[in-house]
């Protein structure tokens, strides 16, 4: 038996994942951002899925970013990186973007600590690909708290669907099966397609 109960009590900070590559930033709101090692310098993983634009980018740049979302970062943000797709949406247009060593983007507004990594190694996951990437750069915004999972569940919205982990809504609702969004409705349209991936209605599945 499997009580996802469980693994639910755990929670993560949400951050920002951006890559530059053919002259284009991508970026994209994750949850699997985690400290593995304590040497020097240390080593980060990530995951992402395949089907998102920020995997593509992170692929072919061999290199990273990750800032930390502050715990009052506002939703206009979140909604821009967390729900909108890359593939018809210049993400970073509205913000003050900077760069790291590398050429990737990055905001500082809203955000705790950002760390840049290269890519060391990678292993495929079912759809999503895991990247070890080691510390090449690192600095801290601003002394306040992360944004978690939980924190931003419990502002009442619903987790954005590129993240890693996420709390599925209980009851009604369509899911994607290529990258897992949620349309939180009783319908779906035929002619539906997903705003993070661009599957078609076909793809998606009704919850429970």
């Amino acid at each position: 038996m499997i009580d996802k109960k469980a693994y639910q009590k755990m929670d993560y900070a949400l951050c920002l994942l951006s890559a530059h590559a053919d002259g284009k930033d991508s970026g994209c709101i994750i949850n699997s951002f985690h400290q593995v090692t304590s040497s020097f310098p240390a080593k980060f993983t990530i995951a992402v899925n395949r089907e998102n634009v920020t995997a593509a980018a992170v692929e072919q740049a061999g290199s990273f970013c990750v800032t930390l979302l502050a715990h009052d970062a506002p939703a206009a943000l979140i909604n821009d990186f967390g729900y909108r797709s890359g593939r018809v949406a210049d993400k970073f247009s509205p913000y003050e973007v900077r760069r790291d060593e590398v050429g990737n983007p990055y905001l500082t507004d809203s955000m705790v600590s950002r760390v840049s990594c290269r890519v060391i190694d990678r292993l495929e996951i079912g759809s999503y690909t895991l990247y070890v990437g080691q510390a090449t750069e690192a600095e801290v915004f601003g002394s306040g708290e992360v944004l978690t999972l939980n924190a931003y569940a419990a502002r009442g919205k619903a987790v954005p669907p590129t993240a890693t982990v996420y709390r599925e809504m209980v009851g009604g609702g369509f899911k994607c099966s290529v990258c897992g969004y949620i349309h939180e409705s009783e319908t779906l349209r035929d002619d539906f397609i997903c705003p993070i991936c661009r599957a078609t209605a076909d793809k998606f599945v009704r919850q429970n």
